[in-house]
């Protein structure tokens, strides 16, 4: 039987880590703050996007009890190698969707935005976006409600 090797997890996880990774905000639906729906796997998009935000950081990790990346899945220290764990961070910015409601986020891979738009900018609304590309993953969440005082952070560690 073939086995998929630690060092080939470690090639796909760069081989995400090399591409354009955003994270997807959506309002999703104002009947999920009462019951969140279960995340469908044939899901391609977001239900209702506001806007898509370009990874803030990409690294590999391993684990770590005493690492400094916290989240529930465990503590994590940034590797200087290669690994089959992939942390990606996303920061919205005060400014990013400032007065939205998000109920749904998604990880999406070579996400095209207008060429027309400047260099370095890091949000971009729905119109800004002229592929969302490849949905890699999909959370429905409590809903957080954006404001132009917070900012939000999204972290997630891909496993391969």
């Amino acid at each position: 039987m073939a086995t998929l090797v630690t060092s080939g997890r470690a090639g796909l996880a760069a081989s995400v880590k090399a591409r354009n990774i955003f994270l997807g905000i959506g309002s999703g639906q104002t009947s999920w703050d009462t019951s969140l729906p279960s995340e469908a796997t044939s899901s391609t998009a977001l239900n209702n996007a506001i806007g898509y935000r370009k990874s803030t950081q990409a690294d590999f990790v391993t684990t770590d009890a005493n690492g400094s990346i916290t989240l529930p899945s465990g503590n994590y220290t940034v590797s200087s190698s290669e690994t089959n764990l992939l942390y990606i961070k996303f920061q919205l910015q005060f400014e990013d969707a400032n007065t939205s409601t998000i109920r749904e986020t998604g990880i999406f891979l070579d996400t095209v935005v207008d060429s027309s738009l400047p260099s370095g900018q890091m949000f971009f609304t729905s119109g800004d976006v002229t592929s969302t590309g490849t949905l890699y993953l999909i959370e429905h969440i409590a809903s957080v409600i954006r404001t132009p005082a917070t900012r939000e952070s999204f972290e997630f560690v891909l496993t391969f």
